[in-house]
């Protein structure tokens, strides 16, 4: 991977690692955008105790890890694994995943513009990153037709064959959030009042749907190519069903894990 950012992570940045050592109460990582490294104490593998790293990390592999405090002096990086919820996890992998795409792609116009891949995407990042912090974020906005790439300084041709490609193969990814909603009620207009919240609850995305399971019980499905308007939706989702909620009646929203 290319992708490299200058200086250190910033407390509480969400990061991608790679174990380079096992200590019986520490793991030492290499941070892979910023090349630096960083440690993870045992307390911070996981909950509960630890008896053996190996049972949750090893040599070689990849990490999302939480920046809980860094030491510019000695130029320590304490990280947690276990404080990275699974959002956070989900959003840092498609990061990179997309970023690599974005990658894949200079690669292959450099083969065929005969160039060297490393010097033309040193070329094609130096003027795209004065906009952006990552290349699929602007190729996202190439898709949306909100970029023009010779207006960030891009020549001609390359502009253009940076766009057909980009138009051609990078589509947003789509991520699906799911869940079960539970609604009981006493009242005696208690069918009108499920009736009216299901559909205050459709009208948040037209990607949003509700499938009934039965006692009361609904599964949600929400799809979106971007986890934080998607994570916005879901807590209107919740504000509709704190709505819900009174002496007689009671919601609740559970979110399945992902797998």
């Amino acid at each position: 991977m290319f992708y490299k950012r200058q200086g250190i992570p910033e407390e509480d940045e969400i990061v991608l690692c790679k174990v380079t050592q096992i200590l019986p109460n520490s793991v030492f990582v290499e941070i892979v955008e910023y090349e630096k490294q960083g440690m993870v104490h045992i307390s911070e593998i996981a909950p509960g105790r630890i008896r053996n790293l190996r049972e949750y990390v090893s040599v070689g592999r990849e990490i999302v890890c939480k920046v809980l405090r860094i030491n510019h002096e000695r130029g320590h990086i304490d990280l947690s694994l276990r404080r990275v919820n699974s959002t956070q996890r989900e959003e840092k992998l498609e990061e990179i995943k997309q970023e690599i795409k974005a990658e894949t792609l200079i690669k292959n116009i450099a083969k065929k513009l005969k160039k060297p891949a490393h010097e033309l995407y040193s070329d094609v990042a130096s003027k795209i990153f004065k906009e952006y912090s990552h290349l699929y974020l602007c190729f996202k906005d190439i898709v949306a037709d909100a970029v023009n790439l010779e207006k960030l300084g891009l020549e001609k041709q390359l502009a253009q064959e940076i766009s057909t490609a980009v138009l051609d193969k990078f589509k947003p990814p789509k991520i699906e959030l799911k869940g079960e909603i539970r609604l009981q009620t006493y009242a005696s207009a208690g069918v009108d009042k499920i009736k009216s919240t299901l559909q205050a609850i459709e009208r948040v995305s037209s990607s949003l749907k509700i499938t009934y399971l039965g006692a009361g019980r609904y599964k949600l499905t929400l799809e979106d190519t971007d986890y934080k308007p998607a994570e916005k939706k879901i807590v209107q989702v919740q504000q509709i069903l704190e709505q819900f909620n009174d002496k007689l009646s009671t919601a609740s929203f559970e979110r399945e894990k992902s797998e």
